[in-house]
């Protein structure tokens, strides 16, 4: 059976030492019908520029263009998924890992799910690659339950363009550019599923961009008002009566499973 082409998203800006392996942990899937396209903001780092050479002279399937300036990774995604020519777009940021099987048994459940937008559990890791957490997602997603707080992990998301019959791209907001990505999606297709084991590693350090929650007030009010269209005081009124119970309930639910796997370790 012939593969679909996979177009793997990937934003870079002085990615360091892990620029390597979330590369590598592309090469090493075993579906192998994938395009790499990486988008990078402007790194001033030669380390990260010399890789970015070195694995797109590597191999044809990686794709890399600098881009001038440094614009914020919303912007240096949608540069990549312009340039996408595969019918399934997928995201992995350049410090996260996928498993090798991740795109072979995501596509397969796509299929057999029928599905336009599918995510899957992830491992949480530190700097030093120490396992620390687990995020389980939930099996299906609705409008709804995105709308309360994001449950898809955007290092393990894929949509499908021909079923949703058009690229999607990330809102130019600097934070929370991957949940008004899924909202907008899922008001068109109305359900995600998850596959509930985990089939990547997300990478949690001081500096990621998602670190600082108190700094996310105003982007979480900003997606309300710029995606669902909601007045400010109808997009405070969610976020505090809705968002934040429903966020605390997910970090909450994310210690119990976290404490449990790593109790199985």
């Amino acid at each position: 059976m012939s593969q679909e082409l996979v177009s793997v998203i990937m934003p870079t800006y002085n990615a360091g030492k892990y620029l390597s392996d979330s590369i590598d942990s592309i090469l090493a899937q075993t579906y192998g019908n994938w395009e790499l396209v990486i988008s990078d903001d402007g790194s001033t780092d030669p380390a990260t520029i010399s890789t970015l050479k070195a694995y797109a002279a590597k191999d044809p399937r990686i794709k890399v263009v600098f881009l001038e300036g440094n614009n914020g990774p919303g912007y240096a995604r949608n540069q990549s998924i312009e340039r996408a020519q595969g019918r399934y777009i997928a995201f992995c940021d350049s410090d996260d890992r996928w498993f090798p099987e991740k795109l072979e048994r995501q596509i397969a459940f796509m299929t057999e799910k029928d599905c336009a937008l599918s995510c899957t559990s992830y491992i949480i890791c530190d700097g030093n690659d120490q396992e620390t957490g687990i995020m389980i997602a939930p099996r299906r997603i609705s409008f709804n339950m995105l709308k309360r707080d994001n449950k898809v992990g955007c290092l393990t998301a894929i949509y499908d363009t021909r079923k949703l019959g058009r690229k999607f791209y990330m809102p130019l907001l600097r934070k929370r550019q991957d949940w008004a990505l899924f909202l907008s999606i899922i008001k068109q297709c109305r359900m995600a599923y998850a596959i509930t084991e985990p089939l990547a590693y997300y990478r949690h350090h001081s500096h990621s961009v998602s670190s600082n929650k108190l700094s996310l007030i105003k982007y979480n009010v900003k997606v309300y008002e710029s995606i669902l269209g909601y007045s400010k005081p109808r997009a405070y009124f969610n976020f505090f009566c809705f968002f934040l119970p429903t966020y605390y309930a997910k970090i909450l639910k994310r210690n119990r499973d976290s404490k449990s796997y790593l109790r199985s370790k």
